[in-house]
């Protein structure tokens, strides 16, 4: 299975001023799904209403291309807006509680550190992928455990429930984590903060993500 592009927005965006990068970005490539992220300034959930209103002006914008729109950790909101699934953390609700929320064909992702324990056990619990990290440094979030890239091989090689790699990835780290196994690579600041543009930066991912 070829690697493929997980975007994260910025944790704080006007959604409105925000689009035309969005737009830029998925037009610059190949984007498997884009992931609402905001969070307040020291760095805890962005209300309700202000993911909600954010969703409506970008969901539009990246379910027209075919993109997943996936909500961070409030999946009965996720349900309500009708967005293409949630990702929610250890300290959320289980899957099956989130998938009560989102329905059956939705997407059900969930972190899952540097565990393989936990990831088997969100599998079980019928998740759609699992997300390992932080394999970098990142100054976007801050980290709870650091993951080695041996976790997406063992993981890619023993089951079939993809994985998604995040934390710290940019043009110059990914290489060994799609080599590993990953099936996807969360990005955040290396997309959106790319000296030449958001678009740009897909666009060289992807060029990365072929080869390898």
């Amino acid at each position: 299975m070829t690697c493929a592009l997980y975007l994260i927005t910025p944790p704080t965006l006007d959604p409105e001023q925000f689009r035309p990068a969005l737009i830029e970005a998925l037009e610059g490539g190949d984007v498997a799904c884009v992931q609402l992220r905001l969070q307040t300034p020291d760095g805890g959930p962005a209300p309700r209403d202000a993911v909600r209103d954010a969703a409506r002006i970008l969901m539009p914008e990246v379910q027209s291309r075919d993109v997943a729109f996936i909500i961070n950790d409030d999946a009965e909101l996720a349900g309500e807006l009708a967005a293409g699934g949630v990702h929610i953390g250890q300290d959320d609700m289980t899957v099956r509680h989130a998938r009560g929320f989102v329905g059956p064909d939705a997407i059900v992702g969930v972190t899952c550190h540097d565990s393989r324990h936990l990831a088997m056990e969100a599998a079980e619990a019928g998740a759609d992928y699992v997300a390992f990290g932080a394999f970098f440094p990142t100054s976007t979030k801050a980290a709870k455990s650091h993951a080695d890239p041996e976790i997406l091989e063992i993981w890619s090689t023993t089951t079939t429930v993809p994985c998604v790699a995040i934390g710290g990835i940019t043009l110059d780290n990914c290489q060994p984590l799609v080599q590993a196994g990953a099936e996807f690579i969360a990005v955040v600041s290396a997309v959106w903060d790319h000296p030449a543009g958001p678009g740009a930066a897909v666009k060289a991912f992807n060029a990365i993500l072929s080869e390898t």
